[in-house]
């Protein structure tokens, strides 16, 4: 059981991760579990623990985002971003299957080297967008791989759904705000999948620190999808790719480095 004083620092650190999250569309899980398992908490009640809190934290995120107006998760002809987010949700499934057979083949350090040149090359193109203000038109195919490949890198890592989904569907022609809110909509279903298993396997260990991280991603979606609203669209576009890029390199840099 966690005291009080530590459930509300818990809170506050969940709080903050999230508010990062949902306004970029990436960080929580990259950034919280390395943390919470620093500070002494057992991987297998943190993996759990931090499952559920998204999948809180990405559905409030997706409502708060749709009632800001930053998507529309319509079923009207009028808006495209219900679909994307339900096709790139339901490819998740797909590309966890694929990285189950792959794990076994591949040794850890190619498959992290992957990962880190991907997301790298991703945020570079992001950032060149960015910067002479171009845009790509939409395209299903090329989202859809890139849909796959998110989905490839979450089932055999654990990370990387984020940064290549966020910033692959403003490489595909999707505007970056709702690009945000659609990643927060995927997203949760991959997490309602990871819940189920867990549930079905060894259970959620520390229902605990589920609640505590829970209530303080809940209270940060209203304020990201403020953030998400106010922000330039190309003043976002900006700051994901150089995310997107840190992210990448410096997941490669260690893996090279001595």
């Amino acid at each position: 059981m966690i005291d009080l004083m530590s459930g509300i620092v818990i809170a506050f650190s969940a709080f903050a991760m999230e508010v990062v999250d949902a306004t970029l569309g990436m960080g929580y899980g990259t950034v919280l579990t390395p943390v919470l398992l620093i500070v002494g908490f057992d991987p297998v009640h943190v993996v759990p623990a931090v499952i559920v809190s998204q999948l809180a934290g990405d559905f409030a995120a997706a409502a708060f985002h749709h009632r800001f107006k930053n998507v529309k998760f319509t079923r009207s002809g009028e808006s495209q971003d219900l679909k994307v987010a339900l096709s790139l949700g339901v490819l998740s499934a797909v590309g966890a299957v694929i990285a189950v057979f792959t794990a076994i083949r591949i040794s850890k350090f190619h498959l992290s080297l992957y990962i880190g040149l991907l997301v790298t090359a991703i945020g570079l193109v992001v950032l060149a967008l960015a910067i002479r203000k171009k845009s790509f038109g939409f395209s299903w195919p090329r989202l859809l791989v890139l849909g796959l490949l998110a989905s490839f890198n979450k089932g055999i890592s654990g990370g990387g759904y984020g940064p290549i989904i966020a910033s692959g569907q403003i490489v595909t022609g999707i505007g970056v705000k709702s690009a945000i809110g659609i990643t927060s909509l995927a997203e949760g279903i991959v997490c309602i999948t990871a819940f189920l298993c867990y549930l079905l396997t060894t259970g959620i260990p520390n229902w605990s620190l589920a609640a505590w991280l829970s209530v303080g991603v809940f209270f940060s979606a209203p304020i990201a999808a403020f953030l998400v609203r106010k922000i330039e669209a190309e003043h976002l576009k900006l700051i994901i790719g150089i995310v997107t890029t840190l992210l990448g390199v410096g997941t490669t840099l260690r893996l090279v480095s001595p």
